[in-house]
């Protein structure tokens, strides 16, 4: 099992990156909020999960070891595959998922392209008992941190901007509308 890559990256794409590591370049599908922070030349340590199939060995990275647990989860569920994951750590902050997780709320798990109510549900039942390290059952900036980074999408910028910037406002700061302007100062930086 290759569990961790570290090299030289050799290309960015839309979904993947190459990495050199040693004399053997590695083809890594990354959700794209990871991609964006990688260029050419860059030195890089890269959480990997290998994914095998029948016809295919593929290569799934990520920026920390906790979206790769968390990517190990969403994949242990029947109807999740990999491109699914992805997906759903494109969607939010690993954080704001494990709250919606928590306390039911499907519209996080909707937003993904290919995950209708059903199977939003599904995935919070099976993932309830699965992460026992969810922290703030309430949910109670949930609702929130979602409009937050539907507003900032709506205004032209990318999901991964949006999530990005979302992570970097300070928990002290309250209501939709002020996390949104504090959004664009760091945006606009």
């Amino acid at each position: 099992m290759i569990s961790v890559l570290n090299g030289e990256i050799k290309y960015v794409g839309e979904d993947n990156l190459e990495i050199l590591s040693g004399s053997i370049g590695y083809k890594v599908f990354c959700p794209q909020k990871t991609l964006g922070d990688y260029s050419v030349g860059q030195s890089a340590e890269i959480f990997t999960h290998l994914h095998v199939r029948e016809n295919a060995l593929e290569l799934y990275g990520f920026k920390t070891r906790k979206e790769r647990d968390f990517f190990e989860i969403l994949i242990s569920i029947s109807g999740i595959g990999p491109k699914g994951a992805l997906g759903i750590l494109q969607a939010a902050p690993i954080d704001l998922l494990k709250k919606a997780i928590a306390s039911g709320d499907t519209t996080v798990l909707t937003r993904v392209s290919g995950i209708g109510e059903k199977t939003a549900q599904r995935i919070i039942i099976e993932l309830k008992g699965k992460l026992k390290d969810i922290v703030g059952e309430d949910g109670g900036d949930l609702r929130e941190g979602g409009d937050v980074i539907e507003a900032l999408t709506g205004l032209g910028y990318t999901r991964a901007q949006a999530q990005q910037a979302f992570g970097k406002v300070p928990e002290n700061i309250e209501g939709v509308e002020n996390k949104v302007k504090e959004a664009l100062k760091i945006l606009g930086k």
